[in-house]
């Protein structure tokens, strides 16, 4: 089943449902639509693609509400699933093109490579969507890009769906994609991607996606840190002292503030003060935690330092400790 929630999205369906059509599976295929109240002729031009999909072979289910507002995406990815029959789910955004081999290629919690559209749209983004390992898939769940494989490649069974689901039907502002995906984690789900490129993923101003604050995904993200990994260690070293790392510290529970043994640093201004002070804090005197170089900290480390923003020196920088991520290290920015 190929599940498309819609919102006003009748500029992009010609594409996406010819897409549709031009798959090259030869099983059966079902397409369902869920319009969330749209205000535009997108449920008219979803209709008018109905005959052909049929004499293709997909059928397909169309139905929406007409409330005043729409519900968001994961009330509508809900209802797509819920008005449908098929075992596999295969998640189409209306504004997305599938490549031809897509649906043949794709099983499990699984995801794939895209090209980005316009292109050099959301270029480090993009190129961490396409480059990271497998290992990564499961190591670098914690960073601010999100879930690794990208909601609009996934494709999952409806009885994992069932499992872990269903979406967040919070609206406008929640992440469903990524409550999802870690759900799916916490239920030891897998992941894994199709490394071939099967998805044209559109950047555009209205997608949901801008809806959704910073603060909101931060606050979910550690979290999740906390919870999977801070809780299995007895001290770690948060790799920056700067605003990001000091963010991370304020942000952890009182449990693992304690946990923490030292921030590390490459910056020299920041070494020679020597420790950095919790303003914040309650507890007299306040706490003060060492800033060490990154050569006198050890592991295991949570590195709060941008992916793919310093050239390769913090890559090298690990290297050259000789440390395994996943193990020594989660990479959280």
């Amino acid at each position: 089943i190929i599940i498309t929630p819609m919102y006003n999205a009748s500029g992009w369906l010609d594409e996406c449902l010819q897409a549709v059509i031009q798959q090259d599976f030869t099983g059966t295929m079902e397409l369902s639509v869920f319009d969330d109240a749209s205000t535009d002729d997108s449920r008219k031009v979803v209709e008018g693609w109905k005959k052909r999909l049929q004499a293709r072979g997909i059928s397909v289910v169309i139905s929406g509400h007409n409330s005043p507002r729409p519900r968001g995406v994961g009330y509508a990815k809900n209802k797509a699933i819920t008005q449908s029959c098929g075992q596999y789910l295969c998640f189409q955004d209306a504004d997305d093109v599938m490549f031809p081999q897509r649906v043949r290629l794709q099983y499990e919690l699984i995801g794939c490579k895209v090209r980005r559209a316009p292109e050099g749209s959301t270029e480090r983004y993009t190129r961490w969507i396409n480059t990271i390992t497998q290992s990564q898939l499961i190591t670098q769940v914690y960073t601010s890009h999100g879930p690794t494989v990208v909601m609009p490649t996934w494709f999952c069974s409806r009885n994992w769906y069932l499992k872990v689901g269903p979406f967040d039907e919070g609206g406008k502002g929640v992440p469903e994609d990524l409550l999802f995906f870690y759900q799916s984690l916490r239920q030891r789900g897998g992941v894994a991607r199709v490394d071939q490129c099967l998805l044209v993923y559109r950047y555009h101003e209205k997608a949901a996606t801008h809806s959704v604050t910073e603060e909101t995904i931060w606050k979910l993200r550690v979290d999740f840190l906390q919870e999977q990994v801070l809780s299995r260690w007895e001290s770690f070293t948060i790799w920056n002292a700067g605003k990001q790392g000091r963010k991370l510290f304020r942000s952890l529970s009182p449990t693992n503030q304690e946990r923490v043994k030292a921030f590390c640093d490459v910056d020299d201004n920041k070494i020679k003060k020597g420790f950095y002070t919790y303003e914040e804090s309650k507890q007299r005197p306040k706490p003060k935690i060492p800033v060490l170089h990154y050569k006198d900290a050890s592991a295991p480390f949570v590195i709060c330092v941008k992916l793919d923003m310093t050239g390769g020196v913090l890559e090298e920088n690990l290297n050259s400790l000789l440390l395994e991520e996943g193990t020594d290290f989660y990479h959280f920015n």
